[in-house]
């Protein structure tokens, strides 16, 4: 048996997200009903972790164990043929056996997309903000989410792990010609983090929180301090990155 690694982006606007659920499609039960079909039997995929319903992805990272000799290469071309257009294999390539998408990332980066016009070519894409906001009282709160925290506080209230600590190792504010974008680097994210620290970011951009309120909010651990939850739809796992891989 040998483990293929691979890179893939999709759509997630027409999808339940990425993991296999009782009900709604998704991008897991995508691309194994190809995989199942290739190898006449099934195939679990494992990716470096979960994206929700309307999430996309520009470089989730999936692996899964294989008994056909074809080049690692081949893998692309073949899944793209079979899998709807919205899912993108990008790369595949040979791994260690012991090489594990989830638990051997050591850095996930998120971007979270903004738009202040309204687009009807990226009403999925990106979340319409039509109030103002304050980019560098943003930026000012932003630097507080950096470094390791508990972020109990922006986590949903019943949350499927008990340690919440994480570190983030890079927090910014990007402004495009006419969107622009939160990007957060981290060693991992608990479930909704990325939206609810958007969310209060945007918060304080609108003048409803200090950006120095942020510090209160991590101190806390209370997740009624913390902002709303932004929506889905214009958050993106951008990259996953590996020791010894990438």
């Amino acid at each position: 048996m040998r483990r293929i690694k691979m890179t893939i982006a999709y759509d997630g606007t027409n999808y339940a997200g990425y993991q296999v659920q009782p009900n709604g499609n998704t991008i897991q039960a995508e691309v194994e009903a190809v995989l199942n079909r290739m190898h006449g039997r099934a195939v679990k995929v494992v990716a470096s972790g979960r994206t929700d319903a309307r999430v996309h992805a520009k470089g989730q990272v999936l692996h899964f164990d294989t008994h056909l000799g074809m080049p690692a290469d081949r893998f692309v071309k073949a899944l793209n043929a079979m899998l709807p257009d919205d899912i993108l294999v990008k790369t595949a390539i040979d791994v260690e056996t012991d090489f594990h998408a989830r638990y051997g990332a050591k850095r996930k980066e998120y971007r979270y997309f903004i738009r202040a016009e309204a687009d009807p070519f990226r009403r999925h894409h990106a979340v319409t903000v039509t109030y103002d906001l304050d980019i560098e009282r943003m930026r000012e709160a932003l630097v507080h989410l950096v470094g390791t925290h508990d972020f109990t506080s922006f986590s949903v209230t019943k949350a499927e792990v008990s340690d919440r600590v994480r570190t983030i190792y890079e927090a910014g504010l990007v402004e495009t010609e006419d969107e622009m974008y939160f990007r957060f680097v981290g060693s991992g994210f608990l479930y909704n983090q990325v939206r609810i620290m958007v969310g209060t970011l945007l918060e304080v951009g609108r003048g409803k929180y200090e950006p120095a309120d942020i510090v209160r909010m991590l101190g806390e651990k209370d997740r009624r301090t913390a902002g709303i939850t932004a929506p889905p739809h214009g958050l993106y796992l951008w990259n996953v990155n590996y020791e010894k891989v990438d």
